[in-house]
């Protein structure tokens, strides 16, 4: 009789861990169930803000609503920064709807890669001083989108400059004379073979107290180890993942000087 007793008992504790773990594995079904309908309706929101003309025109455009504004920015479909992408939606977005918490009211703001200019046009419209960045065969493009959309919109008007990662870094941006209080990045990590001098651009702009605010598109393997290498220099916080555009927004800053805070922020 005890014999059979312990082996019931033996039974009944392992049926409850059985019931334990289905109950664990039926929590993480639900919660990644949640998180996925979450991402989706996002990215729904972000997609809305995007729109096209009615007519055809002589000139490729997209249109965008941020910032209480309509933006309607020229794009090159030869030219793979001349043409919005989505993580530059991600990160506009993202300073809109968190324009408390990162607040761009006279901040001294840096786009690298800025391209068509759609996130350095949004910081501009939420009170930035905003340089924006890119190689000399796109700034006249850029130019044209910047000043379209920010002439007398803007608190202050901002500034186009040629940038090319890693060259003359500290002749066209002065480490005694250029202070930014935050840099801004989408979509600079892709199949390019400049990801060392990236990495030294982001170096050289960043201060102690400098805030790099970067939406990441995960493509291939090589690409994404820059994540990697990224991190020897700077803390990096997950702020925002949207797992159906295998984008993912970063913050970032020196080491040692990221304050300890939640980790997610409500997008």
């Amino acid at each position: 009789m005890v014999r059979e007793w312990e082996k019931q008992e033996e039974s009944l504790v392992i049926l409850k861990d059985i019931k334990q773990k289905i109950e664990e594995c039926l929590l993480q079904c639900e919660g990644k169930l949640v998180w996925e309908k979450e991402d989706e309706e996002i990215v729904a929101e972000i997609m809305r803000r995007r729109f096209f003309p009615a007519l055809i025109t002589h000139k490729a455009w997209e249109g965008f609503h941020f910032a209480g504004h309509e933006i309607r920015i020229t794009e090159a479909t030869d030219c793979y920064g001349a043409v919005v992408w989505p993580s530059a939606l991600v990160l506009c977005y993202f300073l809109e709807t968190n324009s408390k918490q990162y607040n761009l009211v006279d901040k001294n703001v840096i786009e690298i890669g800025a391209g068509t200019g759609l996130v350095s046009i949004v910081a501009g419209l939420l009170g930035a001083l905003v340089t924006a960045t890119d190689l000399p065969e796109l700034l006249g493009n850029l130019h044209h989108n910047v000043l379209q959309n920010t002439k007398l919109k803007c608190k202050h008007q901002p500034c186009v400059k040629e940038l090319s990662w890693g060259i003359d870094l500290e002749k066209n941006f002065p480490k005694s004379s250029c202070h930014f209080d935050y840099i801004l990045a989408a979509d600079v990590v892709y199949h390019h073979p400049f990801l060392d001098e990236l990495l030294l651009t982001f170096d050289h702009l960043c201060r102690n107290d400098t805030v790099i605010l970067w939406a990441m598109k995960f493509r291939l393997e090589k690409e994404n180890q820059f994540v990697g290498r990224f991190q020897t220099l700077f803390d990096l916080e997950v702020i925002s993942d949207f797992p159906s555009l295998n984008i993912t927004l970063y913050k970032a800053m020196r080491k040692g000087r990221m304050k300890a805070r939640p980790s997610k922020v409500t997008v």
